[in-house]
């Protein structure tokens, strides 16, 4: 479990492409300075297994549903990364729940700067938009964030500078695709409902 407060901007130094598979070699020197083999690490929100690491580096290994779900494939040597290790249970719960499950993709539409933040809108999957509310939480690329506005087809958010510096939504361009995770406890609620529905049709 995470909680989408990005340790470090990490960056990949190397990809080696398998037929439905790819394994991903990162420069993370904070997130592996306690890591062990099996350790969970999200990158740009998709956790993933580390299986061997040395003092700055790690590689894990992407599968297919991980690649089909997610933009990772899209990742190229030098690419930057946000990274967090998995939540320690007497650590601070800043963000909100994220599980590392990327739920889907979606391309930015729009970077409208302000004083002193940057309003960002992006597309919303049909699937997922009935889990993004106003106000709410939603996960991009591992970070955490609040819906500041939504419409039927698009989210936004508003950055603020350590948004920006420290993570790669800063540089993130019209057209890039972003991973989504939106909030768990929705689609519990969700399929409770439909469940005590069902039981009293019957």
């Amino acid at each position: 479990m995470f909680t989408g407060i990005v340790e470090e901007l990490g960056s990949v130094q190397s990809i080696e492409h398998g037929a439905e598979s790819a394994v991903l070699r990162i420069r993370g020197p904070l997130v592996v300075s306690d890591a062990i083999p099996g350790a969970s690490i999200s990158c740009n929100g998709v956790c993933l297994t580390v299986f061997e690491h040395d003092q700055t580096s790690f590689s894990v290994d992407v599968m297919a549903e991980s690649l089909r779900r997610s933009s990772l494939g899209e990742l190229t040597q030098g690419s930057p990364v946000n990274l967090e290790r998995a939540m320690v249970a007497t650590g601070r719960f800043g963000g909100h729940v994220v599980q590392g499950h990327v739920d889907g993709t979606a391309r930015i539409l729009a970077r409208t700067p302000g004083e002193r933040w940057e309003l960002v809108r992006f597309e919303l999957p049909a699937g997922l938009a009935r889990y993004v509310v106003e106000k709410g939480s939603i996960t991009v690329d591992g970070v955490s964030l609040t819906v500041s506005a939504i419409g039927e087809d698009f989210f936004e958010v508003s950055l603020i500078p350590t948004t920006l510096e420290l993570t790669t939504l800063g540089s993130k361009q019209v057209g890039d695709r972003v991973n989504l995770e939106v909030d768990v406890f929705a689609k519990y609620v969700e399929k409770m409902l439909a469940a005590k529905e069902s039981e009293e049709q019957e």
